[in-house]
């Protein structure tokens, strides 16, 4: 026994009763770190984010917007399919509500990169 840590004895034990300490252990800060300008150290604004604040892909916005579109137009063509139009009526009607819905996208995107400028 060492510092109190360890076996009484190692006979019968299987070891060798050696006693090393674990370097990988790491002891927890006892100083906290205030924000807000209290007392201590602390952090400026945006500091320790970690990259957690980045821009959305636009390619993956545009993907997930042609997404929408899309599914909009399959249950729309379910629903005229249900109603009993022929094929052409219903890509006629399609490719109207896909121009319609294209150009409410694209003016609300235009809208919404407008605010954040």
């Amino acid at each position: 026994m060492y510092n109190g840590i360890g076996l009484q004895t190692p006979r019968g034990s299987g070891t060798n009763g050696y006693i090393q300490s674990n370097k990988f252990f790491v002891r927890p800060k006892s100083n906290k770190v205030l924000v807000d300008g209290g007392p201590g150290k602390g952090f400026e604004p945006g500091q320790g984010t970690g990259g957690l604040m980045r821009k959305p892909n636009r390619e993956i916005l545009e993907h997930d917007r042609k997404r929408q579109i899309q599914l909009k137009l399959v249950v729309l063509e379910d629903k005229l399919v249900d109603q009993g139009y022929t094929d052409a009526e219903v890509s006629e009607r399609l490719d109207e509500a896909r121009c319609t819905l294209e150009a409410a996208a694209a003016a609300e995107e235009a809208l919404g990169t407008n605010n954040k400028l």
